[in-house]
């Protein structure tokens, strides 16, 4: 007999082996149409993998984050196979699962067309209404090296090569098609129902531009239908939201190739930068931080000791100068905090020591990489180092924690996410202090009742690290703040404190960034709020309308009031219809408009409007002011 125990503590017994997916049908037929894989000891598998002995089984759908990953692999290699059969000389690369959809990278004599991507996506409708059954086999290196080598994918062939020696090579096979892959994937391409393409673009063999240039197709696959329809709604409020073209619509930034990655700040955009800045810098000095600056060029020696030149080179910007010296434009903070911390001696009744600084850092990103404000090569962090014993270390972090929380909820961002990442594959340090430094986040979540998942192997180099999820208003993921604890970096600087006995002891450091980077953050907020800033945030708070030539000096006289009390206020005296310029200063988001006709003007008033068009009444100018307070 075989014994069967279920995620609920149930068991069943069946007297011959069976599939995953006669033991979901057995349980009942609903169950088994849902059915997308199978966790069979904790190891994820086909519904067609059999059971031979005793095992420990959960049945995945796509209701769960794994089983819609399943359901969208399987949908990348329909894509694959779609374009085989459309356009037979292209070469399939790689395909895998990204947040909230796929993609899959081909060699082709051309760039696909929009018109291309609505033929491939109707062929994969027809392929998955075929029903092919999917089924996995397994060769040896030499026979996979040949299989693939008589197909002529070459890109297949390479992966294959670089495999280790010992690696299963699994191969998955739907009607005339075959791809290399682990799996698991669908029982049949029929249980594809709710996909979608949604767009092309380039990209380079292995992420490297020097390697040979592929087209990436982009797609979206969901458990049904109303879930899909969801997401493409999000997708078109997000093309709304775009941070750029709100940049470009409210004047606040551009970018030049003169500088690639870099922004070029308006005015108004510079006045929102600062307003983040004088905003973090007060929250900062109640919180016990103090601000220093360090510098942007550094000698590679203190790179050397920090890890950065071994572990990060190839996105750091160098120079040498004449006399043979090689300096960096710092890509970190952190080495900089360090040899704060280390000019002159320090005591434990320093400790903790909170050292903030909004640091320009300087990181080459691929051209492909760059994105807007949310992917650049120079921007300024919000960063803050705390150096602290190690009885101090978790309340430290709690602490943090806190502060981290009720940032974001003034901002707007009631639902964050915590992530955990763990020591990575490439670190430094011994397994004891990573275990020391993993168990005082987890002690510092624990202890505040937080939630938190676990994110294998994606710490830095030198400590594991938390990291905040924002969700914005069109239910959108953004990776914000971390927390990380280090005690790597002060044993390769040799820094220290003296302690109660007289004794030099090695102080634990927190690398803490609340906004992340100033740009991401500004883009993110712009994305959040559709660029109707909250009034406190806005570039400009107010404007003075004046319906004709003789409200000019009494717009005016207001206009300078606001200022007076504080406000970033301004006077529109252009020759225009009214209707015109609310019009246009609504476009623009500003928060707040002050309509003055000859009414208000006999009367000391100001007619009042929001900038969604509400009209708040005929108010006195002080009753306006305690209204945009």
């Amino acid at each position: 007999m075989i014994r069967i125990t279920l995620p609920d503590g149930a068991c069943r017994e069946y007297d011959q082996p069976l599939s995953v997916f006669e033991v979901a049908a057995s349980i009942g037929s609903g169950l088994a149409k849902a059915a997308v894989a199978g966790r069979v000891n904790g190891q994820l598998v086909d519904c067609d993998y059999l059971l031979h002995s005793d095992a420990r089984l959960s049945i995945v759908t796509a209701r769960d984050p794994e089983g819609l990953e399943v359901l969208r692999h399987s949908c990348a290699h329909l894509l694959a196979m779609a374009v085989k059969q459309l356009f037979p000389s292209a070469q399939v690369a790689i395909g895998p699962v990204i947040e909230d959809g796929f993609f899959y990278d081909f060699a082709h004599e051309r760039p696909f067309t929009t018109e291309d991507l609505e033929l491939i996506e109707a062929r994969m409708h027809s392929l998955a209404a075929t029903n092919h059954s999917v089924r996995r086999r397994e060769l040896s290196r030499e026979q996979a090296l040949q299989h693939f080598a008589d197909q002529g994918e070459h890109y297949k062939v390479e992966l294959i090569r670089d495999l280790p020696p010992d690696a299963v090579l699994s191969l998955y096979r739907q009607g005339d098609f075959e791809d290399l892959c682990r799996g698991p994937h669908l029982r049949s391409t029929g249980q594809l129902r709710a996909f979608k393409l949604t767009k092309v673009a380039g990209a380079y063999w292995r992420g490297d531009a020097r390697n040979a240039p592929l087209q990436r197709i982009y797609g979206t696959c969901w458990g049904s239908r109303p879930e899909l329809e969801a997401y493409l709604l999000r997708l078109e409020q997000a093309q709304q939201r775009d941070h750029r073209k709100l940049g470009q619509q409210l004047d606040l930034f551009h970018f030049d190739d003169c500088a690639p990655g870099s922004v070029f700040w308006h005015a108004k955009g510079w006045t929102l930068f600062q307003e983040l800045i004088g905003y973090m810098r007060r929250r900062q000095e109640q919180a016990g931080y103090q601000e220093v600056n360090t510098p942007d060029v550094m000698d590679r020696g203190l790179w050397e000791t920090s890890g950065h030149w071994q572990n990060y080179r190839d996105h750091m910007f160098t120079t040498t100068t004449q006399d043979q010296r090689t300096f960096a434009l710092k890509p970190m903070n952190c080495p900089g905090a360090v040899a704060i911390f280390g000019h002159g001696r320090k005591s434990y009744r320093d400790l903790p020591l909170r050292i903030a600084e909004f640091g320009k850092v300087h990181r080459y990103e691929p051209s492909g990489a760059l994105h807007g404000l949310l992917r650049v090569r120079h921007f300024t962090q919000d960063d803050a180092h705390i150096f602290c014993t190690p009885q101090q270390m978790q309340s430290e972090c709690a602490a943090t924690i806190a502060l981290v929380f009720d940032i974001y909820k003034e901002f707007g961002f009631d639902q964050v996410a915590v992530k955990l990442s763990t020591r990575p594959d490439h670190r430094i340090g011994s397994d004891e202090v990573w275990d020391q430094l993993e168990e005082a986040l987890v002690g510092a979540l624990q202890s505040m009742h937080i939630d938190y998942r676990i994110n294998p192997g994606e710490g830095a180099f030198y400590g594991p690290k938390l990291e905040f999820v924002l969700r914005d208003a069109i239910g959108r993921d953004w990776q914000c703040g971390t927390l990380q604890v280090d005690l790597n970096l002060p044993e390769r600087f040799a820094i220290s404190y003296i302690d109660e006995r007289g004794e030099r002891c090695q102080p634990v450091m927190l690398h803490r960034a609340l906004f992340g980077s100033l740009e991401r953050f500004i883009g993110i907020l712009l994305e959040h709020h559709g660029g109707a800033l909250p009034l406190w945030l806005a570039p400009q708070q107010a404007v003075v309308l004046n319906i004709s030539e003789a409200q000019a000096d009494y717009a005016r006289a207001i206009s300078d009031s606001l200022r007076r009390h504080g406000l970033r206020a301004s006077a529109d005296l252009r020759n225009e219809k009214i209707g015109y310029k609310i019009r246009e200063h609504s476009l623009q988001k500003v928060p707040y408009l002050l309509v003055v006709g000859e009414k208000e003007k006999d009367g000391g008033y100001v007619s009042l409007r929001s900038r969604n068009g509400e009209d708040l009444g005929r108010l006195s100018l002080e009753q306006a002011l305690a209204r945009m307070r």
